[in-house]
């Protein structure tokens, strides 16, 4: 936004930086808030504060410095915009209404990361796989793939988006014999892929079996749906039996 849109305090001060308060709770960055009141009763007492990481001032404390700062304001003849609640009036830059609640406002240090795209960039046709799931490895460092995780992967399903998701699940991840397939077809001009079993099933099976569950699978021939024939188009049957 331009600065004179942004939203403002009843001298006219625009503020510089809006941040929502929903990123508070779940990093538990409390620091962050209270930084906010101290460095305002900072700037309107005009001194310097060092303020440890796990020892530093008190909510106590700050609060009297607000109300320090209050009192300072009043002195020199200035409206006192923050009370010791550390809050103040915001009014919206666009329409010149106040804000239904009041803002907490205040100094405190903002620091760019360092994340640049050239450092980030990165892609993947073969690579390393994980010797125990066979799925590509993860992150940039290790040559890995990018990660489709739950949400991703509903998110096509509800896209009826079958086959991508077929071969997202399959070929691209830990179906060993598949994609080797596709790649002896990619190399030979050819369009056909015929999906195998994940390495996940395996797994799964192995930590069925840690359990005490003997399963195992059963290539069965049986006939498919609608194979009156039987002409050996079937399916794999599972069988699970506790011991």
């Amino acid at each position: 936004l331009p600065e004179e849109d942004m939203p403002y305090l009843p001298d006219g001060t625009p503020v510089e930086i809006v941040l929502n308060p929903l990123g508070v709770p779940s990093r538990m960055n409390v620091g962050q808030i209270l930084e906010t009141h101290l460095g305002w009763a900072a700037r309107v007492l005009g001194v310097h504060f060092a303020t440890p990481v796990f020892d530093g001032a008190t909510e106590a404390e700050i609060k009297d410095k607000l109300r320090e700062a209050g009192v300072k304001a009043t002195a020199l003849g200035l409206p006192e915009i923050i009370n010791e609640s550390g809050k103040a009036i915001l009014y919206d830059g666009l329409a010149g209404e106040p804000f239904e609640q009041k803002v907490t406002v205040g100094y405190i240090y903002m620091l760019k990361l360092s994340h640049l795209v050239d450092d980030k960039i990165h892609a993947r046709s073969i690579g390393p796989y994980s010797l125990i799931t066979q799925q590509p490895l993860g992150g940039k460092a290790q040559f890995g793939g990018q990660r489709f995780g739950e949400m991703e992967v509903w998110a096509l399903e509800a896209y009826g988006a079958a086959h991508i998701l077929q071969e997202l699940l399959t070929a691209k991840s830990d179906d060993v014999a598949g994609r080797s397939k596709i790649y002896e077809a990619i190399v030979k001009g050819e369009a056909d892929f015929d999906p195998g079993l994940p390495e996940s099933f395996n797994v799964l099976v192995r930590e069925l079996q840690s359990l005490c569950l003997d399963v195992e699978l059963i290539n069965k021939v049986v006939p498919g749906n609608g194979d009156a024939n039987g002409d050996g188009i079937g399916e794999a049957l599972i069988t699970a039996a506790a011991e």
